[in-house]
């Protein structure tokens, strides 16, 4: 069972999503929640067995029949993967559990199709392979593209069209890119990329350098990089609240294909290619930063403020891909798991506001208090000073290694000033949205129902994030700076990822 663990993350959820679709749990939602949330253990277990297993045994490569690369299709199982498939499956069960209290009535198939999208995500996460990575994006967007319009609504399907149309251009973007890489280097295997990216010739270059660029804009639409941003905001703040919480990962996909092709295959060894995005990514984070707070100042609900709190983690992630250092990288990977969990945790409390003040929902608007005034009270503060920096939660960590990763004078310059000021907007942003939610009300009592069990774990599970990342501060940083150094130190693992050598 070891030897397959690399696979387990995404097999278990697949097969689970299989099995709801066929009687007898088609036949019953009831079955349904219950072997969903029995999957989505499942694969939690998985994922904490291989991280676990890939911390102390090394990097783990999973050849399907057995056709060892750069031929056939591995998976890839190092200490940034893992750390991310874990990610992923805490996510997935946290939107599972909100999802029983009833938004998996409003739609068909629901857990079969967040399901599928852990699969699709998981699978993104351990390819070693960059066309696998197209394939299991495919699998991903397929699935959120229903979960987006789950419960239907005129703003689910508007919102929804974009988001289809925009991820379509991507995809072709991404065929196009992938033609031009395969046929200036022969292969689309990570690993086999990066050894033979340095000899290419001087034409040859020119057209790897076209693909690199392309892979860029592919990934920052995935990202939400600016100026190719605008879809998010309006399909997270459409969504139902799990799916929301489920997509505040999907950003970090391109994130995450950010660092694993362009610090792997156009890194440090690259020759000519090396570092070559690094004059785009800079500008585009800075304003990427930008973006996100002017949109978190004029957000009318609480929804579309953190779908722009969303904006502003990737532009600060944007930054740590910028700097290029072993440094920003662990800096970035643990500030990417903070955020991940406090987005997802606020579009959950969003959720549970939007479910007790009526008609009001989540907008910054006068109107009748919740029904639970100091629950969601708690939830909102610990989320809004997790989210802004403040101590003792994981925010202030995050930020805090991110202003040390900057290292010369000219990057302080840049990076001080963007992280600071955006954490004050931040600040701000949450401090009059706050006030209105819980301070400005009518007199009017609340008739709507008390937050489910299923929705109050869910929140806490994905809240209870800040103060155990703080307290296991000293674990998790040293994980994140040896995942780091296993990324930018490529050349190391190349016997083990190329068991039979370059192609």
């Amino acid at each position: 069972m070891i030897d397959h663990l690399p696979i387990l993350p995404v097999l278990v959820p697949m097969l689970g999503a299989l099995l709801l679709l066929l009687p007898p749990l088609s036949k019953s939602l009831e079955r349904q929640r219950m072997a969903s949330l029995l999957v989505s253990a499942l694969t939690l277990l998985a994922s904490l067995a291989l991280l676990l297993h890939t911390r102390e045994q090394g990097i783990q490569l999973y050849a399907l029949g057995d056709w060892q690369p750069p031929f056939g299709i591995v998976l890839v199982a190092d200490m940034l993967s893992t750390l991310m498939v874990l990610l992923t499956a805490v996510l997935g069960l946290a939107a599972l559990l909100y999802g029983a209290a009833g938004d998996d009535k409003t739609g068909a198939y629901f857990y079969p199709l967040i399901l599928f999208q852990l699969m699709g995500i998981n699978g993104a996460f351990l390819t070693g392979d960059i066309f696998n990575l197209f394939v299991f994006f495919e699998v991903l967007l397929i699935a959120s593209y229903a979960l987006l319009i789950h419960g239907g609504g005129k703003q689910k399907t508007q919102a929804g069209f974009h988001y289809v149309a925009l991820n379509l251009v991507g995809s072709s973007l991404f065929l196009f890119a992938l033609g031009i890489l395969y046929g200036t280097l022969g292969t689309l295997n990570i690993a086999d990329m990066s050894t033979k990216v340095a000899l290419l010739s001087e034409a040859e270059s020119v057209l790897a350098r076209a693909g690199g660029m392309l892979l860029l804009v592919v990934f920052g639409l995935k990202a939400a990089m600016l100026p190719l941003h605008f879809w998010l905001t309006r399909a997270y703040a459409s969504a139902a609240a799990p799916v929301a919480a489920l997509f505040a990962i999907m950003t970090k996909v391109g994130i995450y294909s950010l660092f694993r092709v362009h610090t792997v295959v156009f890194g440090d060894h690259a020759g000519g290619l090396a570092n070559m995005i690094e004059p785009w990514i800079w500008p585009l984070a800075i304003l990427t930063v930008l973006a996100g707070s002017i949109g978190a100042l004029a957000s009318p609900n609480l929804r579309e403020l953190t779908a722009n709190l969303v904006i502003i983690s990737v532009g600060t992630l944007l930054i740590a891909v910028a700097l290029q250092n072993e440094q920003a990288t662990a800096a970035g990977l643990y500030y990417l798991v903070h955020s991940t969990f406090v987005s997802a945790a606020l579009f959950l409390v969003a959720g549970l506001i939007s479910d007790q003040r009526g008609k009001a929902a989540d907008r910054f608007v006068v109107a009748r208090k919740v029904r639970q005034p100091a629950l969601l009270g708690v939830c909102f503060f610990v989320g809004a000073m997790t989210v802004a920096g403040i101590p003792p939660f994981s925010g202030f960590v995050g930020k805090v290694l991110m202003l040390q990763s900057a290292q010369s004078l000219a990057e302080m310059a840049w990076v001080w000033p963007t992280l600071l000021i955006s954490s004050l907007i931040t600040i701000i942003a949450l401090s009059r949205g706050g006030t209105t939610l819980f301070w400005r009300r009518t007199s009017d009592k609340s008739q709507a129902d008390a937050a489910s069990p299923w929705q109050v774990a869910a929140t806490a599970l994905l809240l209870l994030a800040a103060p155990l990342m703080v307290a296991l501060g000293g674990p998790i940083t040293e994980y994140t700076e040896q995942a780091a150094r296993q990324l930018h130190q490529l050349p190391a693992s190349i016997d083990v990822l190329l068991p039979g050598g370059p192609s």
